[in-house]
């Protein structure tokens, strides 16, 4: 067997490409296949990764004995679909966020890869940076006592319309809370862990978007962890370039971390992380270079070497499962005007 893992590409759309570039680059990984509905996809594929099979349909792609794993890149409604068609092929599985549009999908899914015997991972790749990992890294070794409180904030522009408009379409996007704030809602929960699992959420969101007010695109919410430690999550998608902040405090101190770039997929961001002990304030280094292209590629070899070495995860099929709950117990607070229990959406299975 080659030290290689041989990666299976579903999806060559604009974020698909990035993990085509990742996969192909990675010490742990072979790009040998590809899947792609349309001709232009695939006509740029090819050109632009001659030595992988390029397929006009994912069901193809599943056939080829080459294909060890599938890295799967598509619209969120086809997730469920394609990701236990894959599972069910014996394949490994990693699956970009949102795990599914529903809970049960998402259970139904865990089941699965538990019968084939296959790893599952979801793409939460921000829990690979630099800086947002090590703010966890810190909060473990306690340099901030009992974290008490997070506050996870983005700013920036509209989200892209994606592959004929599909995150525009209210039937195929689920809602907006599960495409950027679930990362969010998964930072939150991680660095809050210490504080046991979420039990409420209460939100309120609206919308700029002319015509469509089921795409709100202002959105905030109060989780609360069992623990009574609780998180904030907001995001705005009525401003400009990119920018995120997180800012965690606790019984002995408090963390500030903050992320901005002219696009979200940028190579050339600026960032910092500052840390305060009770007592003075400093900067904490950052190893390297952060922002979701690097995650993404520290991602494929994390995952490669989960199936070759049994190295463990960055992010669970659980993990995954947990943030589509969070948000839809979000989206449904949204439209009752009222706190919404988590158990509620956790026992949809």
């Amino acid at each position: 067997m080659s030290s290689r893992v041989r990666f299976g590409l579903i999806g060559f759309g604009a974020w698909g490409g990035h993990h085509a570039n990742a996969i192909a680059q990675s010490k742990g990984a072979e790009l040998v296949a590809i899947a792609a509905p349309s001709t232009t996809s695939q006509e740029n594929a090819r050109a632009r990764f001659p030595t992988a099979r390029i397929f006009d349909d994912y069901r193809k792609l599943l056939e080829d004995p080459n294909v060890e794993c599938v890295d799967i890149v598509v619209p969120s409604y086809l997730h469920y679909e394609i990701a236990s068609a894959a599972i069910q092929s014996g394949r490994h599985v990693l699956l970009e966020k949102p795990m599914a549009v529903t809970v049960a999908d998402c259970s139904e899914l865990i089941q699965l890869a538990a019968r084939q015997k296959v790893i599952f991972s979801v793409g939460h790749e921000l829990r690979l940076s630099s800086m947002w990992g090590l703010a966890k890294q810190m909060i473990d070794d306690g340099q901030i006592g009992e974290p008490l409180y997070a506050l996870v904030e983005l700013s920036r522009n509209p989200y892209r319309l994606g592959s004929g408009g599909w995150r525009y379409n209210i039937q195929q996007v689920g809602n907006w809370i599960l495409e950027e704030p679930i990362h969010f809602f998964d930072l939150a929960r991680w660095y809050l862990s210490r504080s046991g699992n979420p039990t409420r959420v209460y939100a309120t969101a609206n919308s700029s978007q002319s015509g469509h007010p089921e795409l709100q695109d202002n959105f905030s919410a109060i989780l609360n962890f069992e623990g009574g430690a609780y998180a904030v999550v907001t995001q705005t998608l009525c401003a400009f370039e990119h920018h995120q902040t997180v800012k965690i405090t606790g019984t002995g101190g408090a963390l500030w971390a903050s992320w901005s770039g002219a696009m979200d997929r940028t190579r050339h961001p600026t960032f910092s992380l500052r840390a305060f002990d009770g007592k003075t304030v400093h900067n904490v280094d950052i190893a390297k270079m952060t922002g979701e292209l690097f995650e993404l590629e520290d991602q494929i070899e994390v995952f490669a070497n989960a199936i070759r070495h049994g190295a463990p995860l960055h992010c669970t099929a659980e993990d995954g499962r947990w943030s589509v709950a969070m948000c839809l117990a979000a989206q449904a607070s949204v439209e009752r005007g009222l706190p919404v229990a988590m158990q509620d959406f956790m026992g949809q299975t």
